[in-house]
């Protein structure tokens, strides 16, 4: 696999997700210098891929290879009995040669530290630091990196470095945000049983709600005043354009949310964001330029907000939002498997026929490049007029060099 050239220490790492193994190796094919991923136990995706410790291991040598990382949550709030398998799980992940491990609970960060000592320890945002005490705190528990809470401004982040200079923060940059503090909710356990806290949240906050008044019969829909409505859903992430801004606030590490988003998502997003930090490190005035802003309005997404950066007393709104459902200008329709002269071998993932105009999103420079779809053909040399089988592999005529995990989607934009 062709890679791009691993980042120099001075630059920020730009840290994505991996929901499942076609995720991990989509993040890295798109530039991203490290991935977040989940084992089967202990981190709060419990609905992703995630992945055993022997496809850790894996991928954390595969990672090394291309001087990549690998960091696994264990970001649950533990109970007594979590204790009794955690041991020998935080001792799997240290042989597994992960390179650190996510935590919110400070009783599983003291067992870190008594049985893992040489493990990387980094704060997940749960933890809730949102002040330079609490990032001074956590330096002393043995945390090498905290991820700033999603509430915190630029300038508090800012008087964080400054006060606890070798301590690296890592901050969300782009994707959904949570409507409580933190994420700490009880709504999707109060509901459903589910735990959010404990990796089962079932976003019940973003269900359609109505109200019912305590003197009346029939229901009516919670609505917004030039306020907002300060529960229910949030807008998502996209700090894109600021990516200087959160530069020299101090972060090490931007983060993109995203482990139960699709290959699509992951690769969308990844792409705009390195080839953004790639300008911003050469020097270009406008290194987030309109085609890159435009390429986060592709893949699934909210009404964008920069969150609470910038403070609460900007005219932007900061998380609610009138609807649950994401949206997306332009459609998955196929991964790219192999190229060779001209012909590409690739899977369907959406309907595509004969006749029909794909734009290309890669790593390389054939990235927004438009084909016609002249013929398709089966891997025994059988003619279709239309893929519709979901994961077929087909042949079509690709004159632009592509790579394995690049994709191609729709040209035009979907209603």
């Amino acid at each position: 696999m062709k890679e791009r050239i691993a980042k120099k220490s001075n630059k920020v790492e730009l840290l994505a997700p991996a929901g499942d193994l076609e995720k991990f190796y989509t993040a890295l094919h798109f530039g991203a210098d490290a991935v977040y991923m989940a084992g089967q136990r202990f981190g709060l995706r419990a609905y992703a891929g995630n992945f055993s410790v022997y496809k850790i291991s894996e991928c954390a040598e595969y990672a090394h290879k291309f001087g990549k990382k690998v960091y696994v949550t264990v970001n649950i709030y533990a109970n007594d009995d979590d204790f009794t398998d955690l041991p020998e799980y935080i001792k799997s992940l240290e042989r597994a040669g992960v390179d650190a491990v996510l935590v919110s609970d400070p009783g599983i960060i003291e067992l870190i530290r008594q049985i893992s000592p040489e493990l990387d320890i980094h704060l997940s945002t749960q933890a809730n630091a949102t002040n330079r005490y609490a990032v001074k705190f956590w330096e002393k528990q043995g945390v090498k990196r905290v991820v700033c809470a999603r509430e915190c401004t630029l300038n508090q982040i800012a008087e964080m470095k400054k006060f606890c200079p070798q301590t690296e923060l890592e901050a969300f940059v782009h994707g959904a945000m949570c409507i409580s503090y933190s994420g700490r909710c009880l709504l999707s356990n109060y509901l459903t049983d589910r735990n959010a806290n404990r990796g089962e949240c079932v976003q019940a906050c973003r269900w359609k709600y109505s109200v019912i008044p305590e003197d009346r019969t029939e229901a009516l829909p919670v609505t917004e005043d030039e306020r907002g409505t300060y529960i229910f859903n949030s807008r998502d992430l996209n700090m894109i354009a600021h990516i200087d801004d959160l530069i020299e606030s101090g972060v090490a590490s931007l983060k993109i949310e995203g482990r139960m988003k699709s290959p699509y998502y992951v690769a969308t997003v990844v792409n705009a964001y390195r080839r953004a930090l790639d300008n911003f490190y050469e020097g270009k005035a406008d290194f987030a330029d309109e085609k890159l802003r435009s390429e986060l309005v592709k893949a699934s997404h909210r009404a964008y907000t920069t969150g609470f950066f910038y403070g609460r007393d900007t005219d932007e709104p900061k998380q609610y939002y009138p609807s649950s459902k994401a949206e997306a200008e332009s459609k998955f329709i196929a991964v790219i498997k192999d190229w060779k002269d001209g012909v590409s071998t690739v899977e369907m993932r959406n309907r595509f026929a004969v006749g029909d105009t794909l734009e290309i999103l890669s790593s390389n420079d054939s990235f927004g490049q438009k084909i016609k779809v002249d013929y398709i053909e089966t891997l025994n040399g059988e003619k279709l007029t239309e893929c519709k089988v979901v994961q077929q592999l087909v042949k079509i005529p690709c004159p632009y060099e592509v790579a394995e995990y690049d994709i191609l989607r729709d040209a035009e934009k979907t209603e």
